[in-house]
């Protein structure tokens, strides 16, 4: 079983597991979401939902139903959220039922997701406008519970799955934008749009490509759509651009001097969450 030191920084925190770019997405881009999981056998081959949050800062509960939830936007402060969040998901397993697990001290060397988690188990990702799945179905909900939970979902961003790529998610602020997380490497993934760039083929739907950041060791590039822009009228466009994209990503020749100014603008206007 691999063991990490918690002082170590590990760049792609989720490598290795089915999803990984799921995984980024509900860390730093999808305000309300839950997604399958399941332990292995050495941990009890337990049925895990995955979260964007839970409230109080909370990184995992082990809700009054017996439901086991992780929190990927919980407070974690090592240099290795996988790490991190194996730490509270097995402190939650060990919990009584209708107990939750706090930020607190810094795990020490032990497994990861990677090491926790069946690899063979699909990493669903379900879009949610509220935070429901914080309940136990059977639970009475009081005002000040009620409350909380609309609080929530009224600060989120309303944000959608586009089904027609892996890991692409509409959202709606002052404008409407499309993020999608790549599982390429970073240069490979700006080489590919600023060919595209260099040709006026960088565009979604109407909308402009407007930069990209890095998140979780993936770059996420960022598509500002024209006004109006629902999800639904992306699946298409969405599915040709990808067609674009692995297109471009197979060109192994250099860059050509358009195609390095494009590419020059595009990484300066990147920017790193975590």
């Amino acid at each position: 079983m691999a063991k990490n030191p918690s002082s170590d920084f590990v760049l792609r925190p989720f490598e290795g597991l089915p999803g990984e770019t799921d995984w980024v997405a509900m860390r730093e881009i999808v305000p309300s979401a839950t997604a399958t999981a399941r332990t292995t056998a050495e941990y009890g081959s337990r049925d895990v939902t995955v979260v964007t949050l839970l409230p109080g800062a909370w990184t995992a509960l082990h809700r009054a139903d017996g439901t086991l939830l992780l929190a990927v936007q919980g407070i974690v402060g090592s240099g290795d959220v996988s790490r991190d969040l194996a730490a509270a998901l097995l402190e939650a397993m060990e919990l009584e039922p209708g107990t939750a697990v706090e930020s607190g001290e810094l795990p020490g060397e032990g497994p990861r997701l990677q090491d926790v988690l069946d690899l063979g188990v699909p990493f669903e990702v379900t879009v949610h406008d509220t935070f429901d799945y914080w309940l136990d179905p059977s639970a009475d909900v009081t005002p000040e519970l009620k409350q909380n939970l609309e609080d929530a979902a009224d600060g989120a961003i309303p944000t959608v799955k586009v089904t027609s790529a892996e890991s692409a998610y509409w959202c709606s602020m002052s404008r409407e934008f499309l993020r999608w997380a790549r599982p390429e490497p970073e240069d490979d993934v700006i080489d590919a749009i600023s060919r595209l760039h260099a040709k006026r083929e960088s565009g979604l739907a109407g909308g402009r490509f407007v930069g990209a950041f890095r998140a979780s060791g993936l770059v996420v590039p960022v598509w500002e759509l024209p006004k109006g822009t629902e999800a639904a009228d992306l699946e298409g466009p969405v599915a040709e651009l990808g067609e674009k994209l692995a297109k471009a990503l197979s060109i192994k020749e250099p860059l050509d001097a358009n195609e390095r100014r494009a590419r020059a603008g595009i990484v300066s206007r990147q920017v790193t969450l975590r």
